[in-house]
């Protein structure tokens, strides 16, 4: 865009070196018509470089307003994920199976306490001096509902995987993968939607230039997502200015 507005800049300075020599070398009689016509390219140059600015500002508005609702989906299938992570020790590419999870799954409440007991052996080899030695005890408290932790009386979660009206074609939904992690026993998912999705209607050049960030204060790569298929990483690829928190 900044090449744009320079070009454009460029023309209007050169326009009206135009409109200067010929208020000092043309005859008067050619004068009025060659000033309007002038004048009339200048305020048509100008009207470009707003709008190329102007443009580029409901662009960059658009983005962040819909960024933040992909995020907060994003969000929620994380926070999902993580718990049944946390329940059946590994995550899910399944949207029905999740969905389900999160009717009929419950998180066990435990309690960590620190005790001693007699050690026997010891005593045994120490002629029957008493010895001893510190165990942990778990105990379990009970359980909760997952659906209940995570949403209450929400019932978000059943479209989570969704994009929401006015992004992306009917009907899409947001890619979800899970696996281990190449040579290591971690698991690991990615939930994603390319921005080229969320920005169907935008202008092409913008979207692409979108789409090449890089920087700590934008969505980094060519997709919007949250945890990844290369790294044991849970966060999402936003910056704070897009989420209360991460």
């Amino acid at each position: 865009m900044l090449k744009v507005i320079l070009v454009v800049v460029g023309l209007i300075a050169l326009t009206i070196g135009i409109v200067w020599l010929i208020d000092k070398f043309v005859p008067k009689k050619l004068k009025p018509v060659l000033n309007i016509a002038l004048w009339v390219l200048i305020v048509f140059l100008g009207y470009l470089t707003f709008m190329s600015v102007y443009g580029e500002i409901k662009f960059n508005k658009l983005k962040d307003d819909r960024y933040k609702v992909v995020i907060a989906k994003l969000k929620d299938i994380r926070d999902s994920e993580l718990a049944h992570k946390t329940v059946t020790g590994k995550f899910t590419d399944d949207y029905g199976k999740l969905v389900s999870f999160i009717e009929i799954g419950k998180f066990t409440i435990t309690q960590r306490r620190d005790t001693t007991v007699i050690d026997e052996e010891l005593t045994k080899r120490f002629g029957g001096v008493e010895m001893t030695k510190s165990l942990i005890l778990i105990d379990t408290l009970g359980y909760v509902s997952v659906k209940d932790s995570l949403f209450g009386a929400d019932t978000r979660y059943k479209t989570m995987m969704n994009l929401p009206e006015g992004i992306g074609e009917s009907g899409t939904k947001i890619n979800l993968k899970a696996g281990i992690l190449p040579a290591t026993n971690i698991p690991i998912f990615e939930a994603s939607v390319d921005k080229d999705i969320i920005l169907f209607d935008q202008d092409k050049n913008l979207v692409a230039k979108e789409k090449e960030v890089m920087s700590v204060d934008g969505v980094r790569g060519p997709k919007l997502q949250v945890g990844s298929m290369q790294e044991a990483d849970t966060k999402g690829n936003w910056p704070k200015n897009l989420s209360n928190n991460d």
